[in-house]
């Protein structure tokens, strides 16, 4: 079995389709094909079966698509080893982040990244800490830029570690039609009797404001549950709800929102987590350029209304 047709079969595990891992091996559908066909006949044996749009495994495809994981895996600790070696930024960088700072920080990042290490070739996924954690651990992304909050720091497994990158403040967004509206500054202790909309369970922001609001002995009534700040910040304006929300978190934000300084104050720290060991190359640039960014981001709040 040639390790490109293995290479190419670890993806198809992964991403459960032809026409997926096609895209994420930058492959066309045919050419994929034609190689689980040849891996196939070498095996001798199927691999796949259809499932709907997709495929799934068979038993045997369990067991080529276990060792195919595992060899790619040892060819990314190879190529990792050899970078930190060579002390170039080279090659695929998968990047995994909150919404949050994927939309305020990565556009810049990735375009200074482009224009100075044209042979890395970086790609980019959204979702929540709690999720990509494993990804990260697992090897299916090389860096994680997430967020840990003052009330409800986050929780770092064996193997990883967090690098700060930038510290913001939380504040308690409100409609302009709150009776809070007027105010500048609000204690927590006064809002027991609000409606919440916050991320979904388990997330950190989700975590940090039970953890805020049980630190006073407050209920917590939480209606609405969505992942993106926009969309938190869109319900805020209807005054269906309130919301806890970071700076970065404020940017678009629709009319007829209202920010308080909640007391005692809250903060959100943004960093990278990459898995323990030598930092490559790639890993350094892309922290480097990140904070830069996050820095930029400070200076330019500073001119802007809150």
């Amino acid at each position: 079995m040639s390790w490109e047709r293995l290479r190419i079969f670890a993806a198809l595990a992964k991403h459960g389709s032809i026409t997926a891992a096609a895209e994420a091996l930058h492959l066309t559908r045919p050419a994929v094909s034609q190689q689980l066909r040849k891996l196939e006949r070498e095996a001798r044996c199927p691999l796949v079966e259809p499932e709907g749009r997709g495929i799934r495994l068979t038993a045997a495809g369990e067991i080529v698509a276990q060792s195919a994981t595992a060899l790619a895996n040892t060819v990314s600790d190879t190529e990792r080893d050899l970078a930190v070696l060579g002390g170039q930024a080279v090659g695929p960088f998968r990047i995994g982040s909150v919404a949050s700072a994927l939309r305020a920080l990565l556009p810049r990042v990735l375009h200074t990244l482009a224009e100075s290490h044209p042979r890395l070739v970086p790609s980019v996924v959204d979702g929540e800490v709690v999720d990509m954690i494993p990804e990260l651990r697992a090897r299916r992304i090389d860096v994680l830029v997430a967020e840990s909050w003052s009330h409800r720091p986050a929780h770092m497994p064996t193997g990883v570690e967090f690098t700060d990158v930038h510290t913001e403040d939380v504040q308690l967004a409100v409609s302009a039609h709150h009776p809070l509206a007027e105010r500048s500054t609000v204690q927590l202790d006064e809002l027991g009797q609000q409606r919440w909309v916050t991320g979904p369970t388990g997330t950190e922001d989700h975590e940090a404001l039970l953890q805020a609001l049980r630190s006073r002995n407050l209920e917590s009534d939480i209606p609405y549950r969505v992942g993106d700040y926009a969309t938190q910040l869109e319900l805020v304006a209807a005054n269906l709800a309130v919301a806890l929300v970071p700076r970065l978190g404020r940017v678009p934000c629709p009319p007829g929102v209202r920010f308080l300084q909640c007391e005692p104050v809250a903060s959100r720290t943004v960093g990278v987590v990459i898995r323990s060991g030598p930092v490559t190359p790639a890993e350094r640039t892309f922290i480097d350029e990140i904070t830069r960014v996050a820095a930029d981001r400070v200076n330019q709040y500073q001119t802007e209304p809150s």
